[in-house]
């Protein structure tokens, strides 16, 4: 049975971050580091990225607890040249190798016009779009590609446990229109939102996973039985392949059988990659032109005719930026799964729960 039936909690962005923030600190992560990771996890939620917010905090704190992620991180540059930087994470939670990793390619860009920086033994940093968009308040563009953190994705037409939905993001500034920011799994959908499927007692879409003979798979519970499905077929395979190799093989990270699967280990180090790029709009053209052009481009898209079905013609990033404008307004919604899972989180390290 799904939890909402009944009206949800909502709670502010600011009492998210307080809460995450008491919690990282009760476990013995230091006060400037649990607060920059609260404000990131937080932020996903207000856009709407529900699966890595505050959703993942009850397994980040088992990570913890079990030994699985470095407390006292040394997170620095290994390798690097005037327009890259590899990052070693030093098993640090992902979102403060991550943040490290947008900061240096920023600051690079502004000097080589592009730059790239990847990033070996991070971890799950949630949601895509928080590091595409950091490059967009200097006037860049922001690209970033991750490895998912457990391989539920096989080969188009095999079946061995090799891939994962490698997500990809994409923030393009504009003038007086909002920015366009892609963000999108590999994957039909991703394993996140199976887990929350699971959590609120409710079934999958046809078209997320089938099982192991080719069937349709809707009990998140048994998705263990299955797997996820490429977008387009095979095409989703292949970005979810050359993804891998760029974020992880390149990176010296993990990728194909060494991929360790979070949901399940909580031990052993995940040596997860990522990569970040940064495009300054000024080595290119006037960013005021630039930004113009882009406004002229968003708006021809959404005067399009829509075909039957269709109300209005949605841009990427559109929909969690009506959601930021509600969560805003009226708070961040809660079920009652989640809600429980806290509660029972903030008994078990001594803290206030979420009013």
């Amino acid at each position: 049975m799904s939890d909402q039936s009944e009206e949800p909690r909502r709670y502010t962005a600011a009492q998210l971050e307080d809460f995450i923030t008491r919690a990282f600190v009760a476990v013995g992560m230091g006060q400037g580091d649990a607060g920059k990771i609260a404000a990131l996890m937080a932020d996903a939620d207000l856009n709407g990225s529900d699966g890595h917010g505050i959703f993942r905090l009850p397994p980040y704190i088992k990570r913890i607890g079990e030994g699985g992620l470095n407390l006292k991180p040394n997170i620095r540059i290994e390798r690097e040249r005037s327009g890259m930087a590899l990052v070693d994470g030093d098993n640090a939670q992902g979102h403060l190798v991550m943040s490290f990793c947008a900061e240096t390619a920023i600051e690079k860009a502004k000097e080589t016009g592009v730059a790239w920086v990847g990033a070996h033994h991070s971890n799950h940093a949630g949601p895509a779009n928080l590091y595409a968009k950091m490059p967009l308040a200097h006037n860049m563009i922001g690209l970033y590609v991750a490895v998912g953190n457990a391989n539920h994705l096989p080969p188009w037409g095999g079946t061995d446990m090799l891939l994962s939905t490698n997500p990809i993001a994409a923030a393009i500034p504009a003038m007086d229109e909002p920015p366009v920011v892609l963000d999108m799994a590999t994957t039909v959908a991703a394993y996140g939102k199976v887990k929350m499927a699971a959590q609120k007692g409710e079934q999958m879409p046809v078209g997320w996973m089938v099982d192991k003979e080719g069937n349709p798979l809707t009990d998140p519970n048994k998705s263990s039985d299955g797997f996820l499905l490429p977008i387009g077929g095979p095409k989703g395979s292949g970005l979810s392949l050359i993804f891998g190799l760029l974020a992880g093989t390149l990176n010296g990270a993990a990728f194909g059988p060494d991929v360790v699967d979070f949901n399940a280990d909580y031990k052993t180090v995940t040596n997860t990659g990522q990569f970040i790029i940064a495009i300054d709009v000024a080595a290119f053209m006037d960013v005021e032109a630039f930004k113009r052009n882009v406004d002229v481009m968003v708006r021809l898209i959404k005067a399009s005719p829509t075909m039957p079905g269709f109300d209005e013609v949605l841009l990427p990033g559109e929909t969690s930026r009506r959601k930021r404008e509600d969560y805003t307004a009226n708070g961040i919604p809660m079920g009652q799964g989640l809600y429980d899972a806290l509660a029972k989180l903030a008994s078990e390290i001594g803290i206030e729960m979420l009013d």
